[in-house]
């Protein structure tokens, strides 16, 4: 009979805010043009190539001043003066990503498209077509013909 795995808890390595590889800032306390990764994509920025600057400490560590914050929680700050803006797929990367969505989400069997991707690896086709029962038309395209140009970004 097989033994049950336990989980092994995380040893946290105790790492003194000195000694810290990157300075550290708690939250609510952040000095001006350092954005998370999030905050720079909210104003169409990305970090341009360059790693982050500093630390966003996690909650949990507020609680301990003297101790650097090795959490997988904590957040990386980027420098805006570095960021550059998000770059803008062309119309062929956009064409060739709506081809592949598309390949993901029509049907082998009844050549519907729909809005979801589609369980083709396990199953091989669309649920009404392994059960035997007609699709309700709000969860796939109305047309079935093939349309070139239909964009999904």
């Amino acid at each position: 009979m097989p033994r049950t795995r336990r989980k092994r808890r995380r040893e946290l390595k105790r790492v003194p805010r000195s000694d810290a590889m990157l300075p550290e800032h708690d939250r609510g306390a952040l000095p001006e043009g350092l954005l998370t990764r999030r905050q720079l994509r909210e104003k169409g920025l990305s970090p341009g190539g360059h790693g982050p600057v500093a630390v966003l400490r996690c909650k949990y560590c507020a609680y301990r001043p003297d101790q650097s914050c090795n959490h997988p929680t904590r957040g990386w700050l980027y420098d805006v003066a570095f960021a550059r803006p998000k770059r803008v797929p062309t119309l062929a990367q956009e064409w060739a990503l709506d081809r592949a969505m598309a390949a993901r989400s029509t049907c082998p069997a009844c050549l519907r498209r729909y809005y979801f991707c589609l369980p083709l690896r396990t199953q091989g086709r669309c649920d009404p077509c392994a059960r035997g029962y007609e699709p309700s038309p709000d969860t796939y395209f109305a047309s079935t013909a093939p349309v070139p140009h239909r964009l999904a970004a």
